[in-house]
């Protein structure tokens, strides 16, 4: 790569770790929330729901908006209404103004990673965009191993707000180095509305949608009830099981690092393969919770695989895009991260189910189920790109 190439690769790294930070740090800061504004835990919890249904809804429609703007202006514009958003937080005296600025802070991580993404494609060539995609992706499993635990910390040493005075620094730290990196000269798409939206009703994209959902459902299952397992099934003393999140998060840095090594060759068909591998791996904690080396073997596993597919289906609905909608690749850069907070929001309510109407420790054979429906439906979608490969080599 040349050095611009890296330094613009070293920026958008800078901004997902910023926007992982500012989404996830709240989930530590949640008991706090709740007692400074006098509100139940479950009514704080709900500031995560909002955010990925603000996420998962906003994001396309956004994106699909913006996408005739050309990028650096408009991103370092987003950038901008992201500090502001982190700001209005940081000042909330209020359960409403704090719910406001987390529905805007949402939508606005939703765009920002697309358009990243977006420019990390068009700026670099077609064998390095694996390599660089995983290093962005990267950026959000590092914010959970340092950026969301020394935002706790601010958090419950100088109080919740500080923790997002915290963030709107991060934030304008990456406006700096945004305005230096990004390059000028990357033009938006002229398309419609309705033609980039139409990209979300194609029958091929709405497949491929459902295979990350799926894939960090699965995951999401178990690691939703994370803590309860590790302390009422696998018996790890409550002063380790922050170390065991630690463990899970350092594990999940290498996981996008392999993910962006599938990718850079035919990444779809390996995946059909990894998920049957994350499922086993699943179920595997059944069967290995009676121990406690064994239960945090699998839980490093569970780890090792969860963002593997992170680059692949990026690339994936890049060239699904090219090959249907070449209008509305930004739209399409847009998907891999709301499909991941609509499997999040989907393994958490099953894992809620699960853990009220069966044993807690079911969750793992039932997210090791749903990894097997991320392997068909992966199955069925190499089996489609062949068909067209071939339909287009007869007709040429």
């Amino acid at each position: 790569m040349t050095r611009q190439q890296m330094l613009l690769t070293m920026n958008l790294f800078l901004l997902t770790f910023v926007l992982g930070t500012s989404e996830f740090v709240i989930v530590g800061l949640l008991t706090e929330v709740s007692s400074d504004l006098n509100i139940t835990i479950s009514t704080a919890g709900a500031l995560v729901s909002v955010f990925a249904i603000s996420f998962a809804i906003g994001t396309p429609i956004f994106t699909a908006i913006f996408s005739r703007l050309s990028k650096y202006p408009l991103m370092l514009a987003l950038i901008g209404v992201f500090i502001v958003g982190n700001l209005i937080t940081a000042v909330s005296s209020s359960y409403e103004l704090l719910l406001f600025s987390r529905i805007i802070t949402a939508i606005v991580t939703g765009v920002l990673i697309s358009l990243a993404m977006a420019v990390a494609s068009e700026a670099v060539s077609s064998e390095r965009r694996g390599t660089v995609i995983s290093i962005i992706f990267a950026g959000f499993t590092i914010a959970s191993v340092i950026g969301v635990p020394l935002g706790t910390y601010i958090g419950q040493w100088r109080g919740w707000h500080m923790a997002f005075w915290f963030t709107s620094l991060l934030g304008i730290a990456s406006l700096i180095a945004s305005s230096a990196s990004i390059p000028k000269g990357l033009k938006g798409s002229k398309s419609s509305f309705k033609k980039q939206i139409g990209l979300l009703t194609h029958s091929r994209i709405i497949i491929a949608f459902l295979i990350p959902a799926l894939s960090i459902g699965a995951t999401y299952t178990v690691y939703t009830y994370l803590t309860p397992l590790l302390q009422k099934v696998i018996s790890v003393p409550d002063q380790y099981i922050s170390l065991v999140f630690l463990l899970y998060g350092v594990v999940s840095v290498f996981s996008t690092l392999i993910g962006g090594k599938l990718a850079a060759r035919n990444g779809i068909a390996k995946l059909r393969y990894v998920f049957l591998v994350q499922a086993a791996i699943l179920i595997s904690l059944y069967f290995s919770s009676n121990s406690i080396v064994g239960g945090l073997i699998s839980i490093s596993l569970i780890a090792l695989v969860v963002y593997t597919m992170n680059s692949t289906m990026q690339l994936y609905f890049l060239d699904l895009a090219d090959q249907h909608f070449p209008s509305a690749k930004d739209l399409a850069s847009s998907l891999t991260p709301v499909s991941v907070n609509v499997g999040i929001a989907i393994g958490s309510s099953l894992g809620g189910v699960v853990t009220t109407s069966m044993e807690l420790i079911d969750v793992s054979w039932i997210g090791g189920i749903i990894a097997i429906a991320a392997s068909i439906l992966t199955f069925v979608s190499y089996n489609l790109d062949k068909k067209t490969l071939v339909d287009s080599r007869l007709s040429a």
